[in-house]
């Protein structure tokens, strides 16, 4: 594993931060495979991106859910 630095908005990094270790993990392992899956499909980060809002939308994520879940920790 190598780690790297981003930046990010506040919100996300103090919704982050209330995870517990094992659920960081998962979402740094989360975004390496979508990382992984943006560079190999040749497509711009941002149509990933896009997709993969698309797809959590069409199933009923909403905002607000996503910071709960963020937050149960």
């Amino acid at each position: 594993m190598e780690q790297i630095t981003f930046q990010i908005d506040e919100e996300a990094a103090r919704a982050f931060k209330t995870l517990s270790l094992n659920d960081r993990r998962k979402l740094e392992t989360l975004i390496s495979i979508r990382l992984i899956e943006a560079d190999k499909s040749k497509n711009s980060l941002k149509k990933v991106m896009s997709e993969i809002s698309r797809k959590a939308q069409k199933r009923g994520l909403t905002s607000d859910m996503l910071e709960s879940m963020l937050n149960e920790g």
